[in-house]
């Protein structure tokens, strides 16, 4: 332990730019995918793993991260992971080709795997139990910011200079979080010694297989031998990653925290909530230019109306979650994240302005706002505060799978529907993929149901 006081207000301030970094990076390449298309001869399964080898890479790391912090202790952990991530995105501004910028991408998933899961466990450990949910809606506001400025950062750095610059912005910040993290942040360590390395192996591999198989299946087909071999694969691999935890001494996702309802449930609705939510972005930021014929900053404007919902409404709902519980927050979110998705799938059409798509993306987004913090502030409420992290790791993971499996659901049905070769082509794919988003957060709905009622800490 270090014997520095702790500095709620500083802890609260660095770790959140860390999540504002790590969440900008999901969604910051959204609007600058059609012209990565062009400029780097993508096509769609070159866009799919531009997302998703951060995605997928995030996902698979996060327990580790989670892990990395426990043992070698959470600040010198947080640092290493903001080098790392720095270090990739200034590799990622330097890509020559679609495959040299997925590789970067997957480097910069490892170095956000290690800073995530640590930010919530920093700010978990800064402030007692009576304030927590505040900062925790702080917290999931600073991620919806992350989300909301994406787009419109994206959209001004590639209208404005060009797309490598989307990655460039992260370095001068980076290299200044690192020395004011090491020297500001008090050092913690947590309960576990060992790093699950089987589990880490398997999960991986399981989950690269089963995504693998959706992101294939758009040009080889859904019954090809590759795409059925991959799930067959995936599927076994990710039984015995399940096996292993049950018996190993320190496991990389501890099977017993899923016996908790309100984990259990938590961790449901953050699955269902993202594929919903990253999959739509991935078309979403795709329909305003290609579909509707917007610039890119003209469209990461547009979006923001939808992004911009959880910077202001997250804190508010997880501060009200910690009278009211978690439950009716992360309901209501997934109902109105379904009946945003689902009114736009509605309304777009070849001839639609802004205005018949504006009250749909709001929304959406005040759900997105309701689960963000009610989501997380329930996680690592149903853990002893010396496994927070740990808990943190999990949801992360859960949701960064989420997203990848949103991209590859939403992608299949575009190509399935639809293509890139007019604006009406691109929709008759966008409406049943955007219909399918909506009816996967729908779903969502009776999962948050299973949650306990109030949970929050006295």
């Amino acid at each position: 332990m270090d014997d520095r006081p702790s500095r709620p207000g500083w802890t609260l301030a660095l770790a959140s730019l860390g999540v504002f970094l790590t969440t900008l990076d999901v969604v910051v390449v959204a609007t600058a995918l059609p012209v990565m298309r062009v400029e780097l001869d993508a096509d769609l399964a070159d866009l799919e793993w531009t997302v998703n080898a951060y995605n997928l890479v995030f996902a698979c790391l996060i327990p580790t991260g989670a892990a990395l912090g426990d043992r070698f202790g959470r600040r010198r952990a947080y640092v290493a992971g903001v080098g790392l991530f720095t270090a990739a995105s200034a590799a990622a501004a330097l890509s020559p080709t679609a495959g040299a910028l997925i590789a970067a991408r997957v480097a910069q998933g490892a170095g956000a795997a290690v800073v995530l899961p640590l930010t919530l466990t920093l700010i978990t450990a800064a402030f007692p139990a009576a304030k927590r949910g505040a900062a925790v809606g702080v917290w999931g506001g600073v991620t919806g910011l992350g989300v909301a400025a994406g787009p419109l950062v994206g959209g001004v750095v590639v209208q404005g200079v060009s797309w490598e610059w989307i990655f460039w912005l992260n370095v001068p910040v980076g290299l200044a979080l690192m020395p004011l993290s090491a020297l500001l942040l008090t050092e913690s360590r947590g309960p576990r010694s060992r790093l699950d390395v089987p589990g880490l192996v398997l999960a991986g591999a399981g989950l690269f297989a089963l995504t693998w198989g959706p992101v294939r299946a758009p040009s080889a087909g859904w019954g090809s031998v590759q795409v059925v071999g991959a799930l067959a694969v995936g599927t076994a691999l990710v039984a015995a990653f399940v096996a292993w935890e049950r018996r190993a001494r320190q496991p990389m996702l501890p099977l017993r925290y899923f016996r908790d309802r309100g984990f259990a449930a938590a961790n449901g609705v953050a699955f269902f909530q993202r594929v919903s939510l990253i999959g739509s972005l991935f078309l979403i930021a795709q329909l305003f230019q290609t579909g509707m014929g917007y610039s890119p900053l003209q469209a990461g404007l547009r979006i923001l109306v939808w992004t911009a919902m959880p910077m202001l409404v997250a804190p508010v709902a997880g501060a009200l979650a910690d009278r009211l519980g978690f439950r009716p927050f992360m309901a209501a979110g997934l109902a109105l994240q379904a009946a945003g998705l689902g009114w736009l799938a509605a309304v777009a059409a070849p001839d639609a302005g802004y205005g018949t798509v504006v009250l749909p993306l709001i929304v959406a987004g005040i759900g997105i706002a309701l689960c963000f913090p009610t989501v997380a502030g329930l996680v690592v409420s149903a853990v002893p505060p010396d496994e927070a992290g740990v808990a943190a790791g999990t949801n992360s993971a859960v949701g960064e799978v989420a997203g990848v499996f949103g991209i590859a659901l939403v992608a299949a049905v575009f190509a399935a529907h639809g293509g890139y070769g007019s604006p009406d082509r691109f929709l008759a794919g966008f409406v049943p993929a955007e219909w399918a988003a909506a009816a996967v957060s729908a779903a969502g709905v009776g999962v948050a149901l299973l949650a306990p009622g109030r949970t929050a800490p006295e």
